[in-house]
């Protein structure tokens, strides 16, 4: 046993993929023994293969990944043409148990992952040949690993196979089609009439196809409430709970098994569009983020909640470059705007205890280190839409 542990850290200088890599000896004994192993057949030469944060092209002897890390991975692939154009990604999200053996197959004919199961036979008989199989392997490339980690720790087995589409593969596109129902040129759908005549722009919108994602494709994230204001409310009550969305934030946390799965996810989401490239998932999380920036209330009731929320919102803004963070439309950078609140609400409020203050201050400081973010004037109400930069 030993010397086939030996060999196969070996094979780590060697590999195709794990270009310059560098891993602690006894991690890598230990990962022979107890690491996943991920075993992808008949895989084309020069496709897009990765796992978690790193991604390569595959050669000809690729056959898969090995001594995987147990845990959650994103498991995912484009296809590439003979032209050289890349396929939209398609991947998987997978909770990978020690010394796991997953065996996968490529579809040829619709370059994609193969729904047939693979028998039990076929099974046994590639383990028994791990040994022939081992040197086709690249290694978990643990460079990336404790990012990982810290990006996806409040993710849990409940969370994802809520989320996950029905399918159990994420798209970056969304396969669409045509609803049932589509308007005519002169009418607009009853939910739409009004007591005037309809804009010309709006008939336009009218004349496109109505779309809707096919069955099972879409991820099912958590639904946010029709009202940010319970039935029966006063309009005074209608105005606070337009200030403070603690009612929303309430109205979810109740949906989850715990209140700090709505960081978990929130962690999902942001691998789904960081990892999936899922536009979906960047919108989910965009909201999330917003929705946990500005209750005030909710800042002291659920301390555990925003003790988590920034630790993963520190590691999410490591991998994200600023210019993802900029409405478009707007012009504005809706995480620092989110987060002046968030900040503001901690600092004025009175009950939060000072831990949680001290970790928010520190976590201003780095931010204002890596994106020039001014923080300063908080108790001020912004005026100002733009990011303030500090000058240099």
């Amino acid at each position: 046993m030993y010397g086939a542990i030996c060999a196969a850290f070996l094979i780590i200088s060697s590999s195709p993929m794990s270009g310059s890599l560098e891993i602690d000896q006894n991690l890598a004994r230990r990962l022979v023994l107890e690491g996943a192993t991920l075993v992808f057949l008949d895989v084309p030469r020069g496709t897009e293969f990765g796992i978690d944060m790193k991604s390569w092209n595959t050669g000809e002897k690729f056959r898969g990944v090995k001594m995987i890390p147990p845990g959650f991975h994103y498991v995912y692939y484009n296809a590439v043409d003979s032209e050289g154009d890349t396929a939209p990604r398609i991947g998987f999200v997978h909770n990978f148990k020690k010394s796991e053996f997953l065996v996968k197959k490529w579809d040829s004919a619709i370059e994609d992952i193969s729904s047939a199961e693979v028998s039990f036979e076929e099974l046994s008989r590639i383990r028994e040949d791990l040994l022939n199989l081992d040197r086709f392997l690249g290694p978990y490339p643990f460079d990336v690993w404790k990012r990982w980690k810290d990006l996806t720790s409040k993710v849990t087995d409940n969370l994802v196979s809520r989320i996950i589409p029905q399918s159990g593969q994420i798209r970056s596109a969304l396969e669409l089609i045509s609803c049932d129902y589509k308007p005519s040129s002169g009418d607009a759908p009853a939910q739409k009439r009004r007591s005037r005549p309809i804009t010309e722009e709006e008939r336009e919108e009218h004349l496109l196809p109505q779309l809707k994602p096919a069955p099972g494709t879409e991820l099912r994230f958590i639904e946010f409430p029709e009202r940010n204001f319970p039935e029966g409310s006063t309009p005074a009550e209608i105005t606070h709970h337009s200030l403070d969305s603690t009612y929303v934030l309430e109205t979810m946390v109740a949906k989850y098994a715990r209140p700090v799965d709505i960081v978990g996810e929130l962690q999902f989401a942001f691998v789904c569009f960081l990892v999936g490239q899922s536009l979906e998932a960047f919108e989910h999380w965009k909201r999330l983020v917003g929705l946990l920036c500005s209750c005030d209330d909710a800042v002291s009731k659920r301390r555990e909640v925003y003790d988590e929320f920034l630790s993963a919102l520190e590691a999410q803004l490591v991998e994200i470059p600023e210019d993802f963070l900029v409405d478009i439309v707007a012009s504005n950078n809706f995480v620092y705007h989110s987060l002046r609140s968030l900040f503001r609400t901690l600092q004025l409020n009175e009950i939060v205890d000072g831990r949680l203050k001290s970790k928010a201050k520190r976590f201003q400081d780095r931010l204002t280190a890596k994106f020039m973010w001014d923080f300063t004037g908080l108790e001020q109400e912004e005026d100002d839409e733009a990011p303030v930069v500090v000058k240099t």
